[in-house]
């Protein structure tokens, strides 16, 4: 259960299933299934289909690999942050260019995006404002939950710090947040409560005044449960 401004960690070692839950709460089926449980959303039962079906519900996946799933490298940053909701833009059948100019330049600024300007190919830029250009891109959908997947992995330590800045400015907003993360330090850093994951299951939840690594590890390696 996810709370209004609230962060939920999910840890687990490698193989364990985290990015396949995420997914499957997400829309990708029939790959990534729920074999157990259900989804509810402010309370009304869901099932979806695809990604499509999430993102309309609130629901927005911020994914592990920028590179390949997240971003398209080719194109800019206005159309990289528009992409996942154009028709918040369209007046009848045209998107009103004015306007995205006008909210990308917004997030530009907000999530302190480095680039020239928001007409640089999201290629060139650097990891961490990658990162921020994949996060720009899912809050213009306008979720109320944010899944983030390793949201700090291959970036520097300055741009860490900013995307925790952001993470605990969206809380603060009433955002509420799953973050996935390989990062011990990071999980128990960041977050409220944390679910720990092994083998395809969750082996167990802990808050986080009581986490420690060690008994996220035990948990992570099934010889305790929660």
């Amino acid at each position: 259960k996810l709370r209004k401004g609230e962060v939920v960690g999910l840890s687990g070692l490698m193989g364990a299933g985290r990015t396949e839950l995420a997914l499957s709460v997400f829309g990708n089926t029939p790959k990534y299934k729920l074999l157990e449980g259900e989804i509810y959303v402010e309370g009304k039962k869901v099932d979806f289909k695809t990604p499509r079906d999430a993102t309309k519900a609130g629901l927005a996946y911020v994914s592990e690999d920028r590179k390949h799933n997240g971003l398209i490298l080719i194109q800019d940053i206005k159309f990289n942050v528009t992409i996942a909701n154009l028709e918040k833009l369209l007046e009848g059948n045209v998107v009103n260019e004015n306007e995205e100019i006008i909210q990308v330049n917004d997030y530009k600024k907000s999530l302190n995006i480095k680039a020239p300007s928001i007409k640089q190919l999201v290629g060139n830029l650097s990891g961490g404002n990658q990162q921020k250009v994949q996060i720009a891109k899912w809050l213009f959908a306008e979720p109320k939950v944010l899944i983030l997947d390793e949201p700090t992995r291959g970036i520097d330590v300055g741009a860490k710090f900013e995307i925790y800045t952001i993470i605990n400015r969206l809380v603060s907003e009433g955002y509420s947040v799953l973050m996935i993360s390989s990062d011990l330090p990071e999980i128990l850093g960041m977050s409220d409560r944390i679910y720990v994951m092994a083998e395809g299951s969750i082996t167990g939840e802990i808050s986080a005044a009581d986490a420690n690594e060690q008994n996220i590890m035990a948990m992570a390696t099934k010889t305790e449960e929660a």
